[in-house]
């Protein structure tokens, strides 16, 4: 897609510093940076959400994503590390081009993830597995 951000770093037309390329993904450093070691892995072709991925780039995004954090523990020893992922506005996407951020994670470093647990019964757990369960191919 001639004007996706992430379509236009994977053909070289928007420079990136990047971290690692193979046949399916592309990993690169993220402009907005959490922290130093901050990268994006993204798929190569233009796939919007987790749910166009194929099995195949599936595995790859995350077989990059494991490279990747592994680098960045060795280079960077971080006291941990955050993958995040976004599908839709409601869950924070921002860029429509299928991509995991990797964040080295510090103490106090302003980054923070919260949900509001809810902490359901047993019973209704199990109707929410066995409602997912249906929904599978």
């Amino acid at each position: 897609m001639s004007d996706c951000i992430f379509c236009n770093i994977v053909a070289g037309k928007i420079p990136s510093a990047k971290v690692h390329e193979d046949e399916w993904t592309l990993a690169f450093m993220d402009i907005g940076e959490v922290n130093p070691g901050h990268v994006l892995v993204t798929v190569k072709p233009h796939v919007e959400n987790i749910y166009g991925l194929d099995d195949r780039h599936a595995a790859a995004v995350f077989q990059t994503a494991a490279r990747v954090a592994r680098a960045v523990k060795t280079a960077y020893a971080p006291g941990g590390i955050t993958l995040y992922q976004a599908n839709g506005p409601a869950a924070g996407q921002t860029v429509y081009h299928f991509h995991l951020h990797i964040v080295p994670r510090y103490d106090k470093d302003g980054m923070r993830l919260t949900w509001p647990a809810k902490n359901p019964p047993r019973e209704q757990l199990e109707e929410n597995a066995a409602r997912l369960r249906a929904a599978f191919d």
